[in-house]
């Protein structure tokens, strides 16, 4: 299994257990709101609401994250294109000025999320972050140029596969 396989069923296991998560708190959310002893006595009593809109929220949340598993389950990493450079898929090191190291996964929306491989952490780093969209078409030896709370961040690609 590659690299990126391998980063893919983490991703997918850590979003299944985001889904379960949300799902029983959707559950306790509409209990709440449905059980008999929160029924508003008057204009002020507003738990029962209050869980209603919980158990809304809950609910909506978890269908983003079965949308966020479904575009991770149809995705496929190709192997890195120099030709094409930096695309989704990749799995990228960048380096700052101080030559802090960062490895970053690039992959669809929903699944922005730090994963142990071995013994180094990388981010997963969803297809609508500035960052990813500043990366696209960079290859080896580039600078990356992000703007962040009006200043400039500035990365060099170290290496992408």
């Amino acid at each position: 299994m590659t690299d990126k396989s391998l980063l893919q069923q983490q991703v997918l296991e850590r979003l299944a257990d985001d889904l379960l998560q949300a799902e029983q708190a959707a559950r306790v959310a509409h209990e709440t709101a449905t059980h008999e002893e929160n029924i508003a006595e008057n204009k002020y009593d507003t738990l029962g609401l209050e869980a209603a809109y919980l158990a809304t929220g809950q609910a909506r949340r978890a269908e983003a994250i079965r949308q966020a598993m479904s575009h991770w389950r149809q995705f496929r990493p190709r192997p890195y294109d120099p030709s094409q450079g930096i695309q989704l898929g990749a799995l990228v090191c960048l380096s700052d000025a101080e030559g802090e190291q960062q490895l970053l996964f690039l992959g669809p929306d929903g699944g922005s999320m730090k994963l142990p491989i071995g013994d180094q952490l990388v981010q997963v780093i969803s297809s609508e972050a500035p960052l990813c969209r500043a990366m696209l078409g960079k290859c080896e030896g580039d600078e990356v140029t992000l703007r962040v709370a009006s200043l400039p961040q500035q990365w060099e690609v170290m290496w992408a596969r």
